[in-house]
């Protein structure tokens, strides 16, 4: 049995040097690339405002964080849920940035990168060329993004969790883990049965242009070998 830990942030903008920092932090524990009931889910407040942009992408207002937790406050109970293990996430030098920048700001040594497993990278090699975007993903796998309105960092986290298990050849659709007695993190179902294996993915005259072109960037690339 192995344990890993997927986690998101929301943030109040792009670079924590310059200042900003994070609002939203969710995190879900992993066994065996499959969710358990165990998350962890909380808002703080940035002691800072929240710019009109970053608004319009998470969604969150400075009404929101006012009156929530500091980071500091937060920082012992997010550390023992990560604990020791890999850290999964979707672009996940930025999230690893700004929790760093956050744990430096309290005193605290900062997350290991050796423990970084970034989505992004391994979608980008699936699939070369193409778009791989959490969205675009979700759509790819048909991941229903119906309730996906704003980057809030708890749905974003379930439909990680649902892609990621996409990634790594671990679901098959339709089938149920009763047996297991694992309900899964509420909102979403998740299934495995028997070895992994990976699902045949129909891919669109877009993306398949896509693909063509980033093929002619290489020299000798594989795809053209006989």
């Amino acid at each position: 049995m192995t344990r890993s830990v997927l986690f998101d942030t929301e943030t109040t903008g792009l670079d924590p040097l310059t200042g900003d920092r994070v609002i939203e932090i969710a995190a879900i524990e992993l066994i065996n690339d499959l969710p358990t009931e165990r998350f962890f889910h909380t808002l703080m407040d940035p002691e800072r405002d929240i710019p009109a942009e970053a608004s319009r992408i998470h969604g969150f207002s400075n009404a929101d964080v006012a009156g929530k937790p500091l980071f500091a406050a937060i920082a012992p109970g997010l550390l023992e849920f990560l604990g020791d293990d890999p850290l999964v996430a979707h672009n996940a030098p930025f999230d690893f940035g700004f929790l760093n920048a956050e744990f430096a700001r309290i005193g605290l040594p900062s997350l290991d990168r050796v423990r970084m497993v970034d989505t992004l990278v391994l979608a980008k090699a699936r699939f070369p060329g193409m778009p791989n975007s959490l969205d675009a993903l979700c759509r790819r796998f048909e991941i229903d993004l119906s309730a996906r309105g704003t980057h809030n960092a708890l749905l974003d986290c379930k439909l990680l969790a649902e892609v990621y298990v996409e990634l790594t050849g671990g679901r098959q659709r339709g089938l149920s883990l009763a047996e297991d007695g694992q309900e899964g993190l509420p909102g979403i179902t998740y299934t495995r049965s028997g070895p992994r294996a990976p699902r045949l993915i129909a891919v669109t005259a877009e993306e398949e242009a896509a693909h063509a072109g980033f093929v002619a960037r290489l020299t000798d690339p594989v795809w053209r070998s006989a």
